[in-house]
């Protein structure tokens, strides 16, 4: 059998100190739990820009095709602000989605016990929230035909187009109900059937969907707007949320601030089933590149080692190991080990970014 692949892209900004601390994770499972990865490193974005002109390279986006999963850090920054659309940082992280077909992003929101007074809700609406977001990654509005800024009537247009096929819907659904049947079998299908095309068909499909292959598990539909709503009003109410590629960007950002710092929180992109009959994905942090604090030790690579945890599960098929990798990171949350990003007044001084990393290789060993 052969070595499990993995490529690291650690981007711009924090993305490089917090990918440091996940290779020496790598590097704890490979001499304790006999986990070995064949690692590659490869440059996106503002650093890919810098060195090669373009955001990602047709040889980095080769290497990606051909491993069983990409780590990504960050893209991005104020530096690259003035670039043309077509070669600014994003568009790398773009080209990735949309090349290796990543056509679900899965965005928790977890809110760890020991920072449920960071949320901006009540601790009581927060404490034990755990709630998974499947996006629709590469289709819908941010990738619709036609698209741009025409001339009309003697002014300028914008023009995006919210597109989607009825074979688009069901694999994003389907990878919603999967997810769901693994947790507490509760669906919620999220759209605008009330005022979109996209959206009627999008509520036809997942029913059609429900009803046939999934009549196990709960489905329930809600309008974009009312979820938004209910997400800050009452968010224990949901368990996995499916919905498109728009209001799945804007929901997901909603739920990830219910928690209490964009520094704790992972995602997945996932495609279609490779040869080893894993998903291709990517997995990244949500947060930015954070360039204002970029080489300062100040960042919290949780997000990002908690990422490489979702590789574990998705990618490796190493549950347990998955498992003791959360539990480790919880453990140092609940022990009063903190980034800045975690600090209330008068809690002392931080540990920077090598030292949370330290203490959850350290609660890692503990764990044996």
């Amino acid at each position: 059998m052969s070595t499990p692949s993995i490529l690291i892209l650690a981007g711009d900004g924090i993305g490089p100190e917090a990918m440091e601390e996940v290779k020496k994770i790598m590097a704890w499972f490979d001499d304790n739990r006999g986990l070995k990865f064949d690692i590659s490193e490869d440059l996106v974005g503002g650093a890919a820009y810098d060195a090669h002109g373009t955001p990602l390279t047709d040889e980095t986006m080769a290497k990606a095709q051909d491993v069983d999963a990409v780590l990504l850090g960050a893209v991005g920054g104020p530096a690259y602000d003035d670039l043309d659309f077509s070669v600014k940082p994003e568009r790398g992280l773009l080209r990735l989605r949309k090349e290796m077909d990543l056509f679900a992003n899965l965005r928790p929101a977890q809110c760890f016990d020991a920072l449920a007074d960071f949320s901006s809700l009540k601790k009581e609406l927060v404490s034990g929230l755990d709630i998974m977001i499947v996006r629709e990654l590469t289709s819908g509005s941010y990738f619709g035909e036609p698209r741009g800024i025409f001339e009309e009537n003697g002014e300028r247009v914008g023009v995006n187009t919210q597109r989607y096929t009825e074979s688009e819907i069901d694999r994003v659904a389907r990878s919603a109900f999967e997810l769901a049947r693994k947790r507490d079998n509760r669906l919620c299908s999220v759209e605008k059937a009330n005022v979109m095309e996209s959206g009627i068909l999008w509520r036809e499909v997942v029913t059609k969907i429900g009803a046939e292959d999934y009549p196990d598990v709960e489905l329930s539909h809600m309008y974009a707007d009312n979820c938004a709503m209910q997400l800050v009003r009452t968010p224990k109410q949901f368990d996995v949320i499916v919905t498109d590629n728009l209001f799945g960007d804007i929901l997901s950002d909603c739920a990830a601030m219910l928690t209490g710092s964009l520094g704790m929180l992972p995602s997945a992109s996932l495609g279609v089933p490779m040869a080893n009959g894993m998903p291709k994905a990517m997995y990244e942090p949500v947060h930015g590149s954070a360039p204002d604090i970029a080489g300062q030790g100040k960042a919290n690579p949780s997000a990002t080692i908690l990422s490489f945890a979702m590789a574990l599960r998705y990618s490796y098929g190493q549950g347990a190991e998955a498992d003791r990798l959360e539990a480790a990171v919880e453990k140092v949350l609940a022990d009063g080990t903190r980034t800045a990003d975690l600090m209330q007044v008068g809690d002392g001084t931080p540990a920077s970014t090598s030292e949370m990393g330290d203490a959850i290789i350290a609660a890692l060993t503990a764990s044996l």
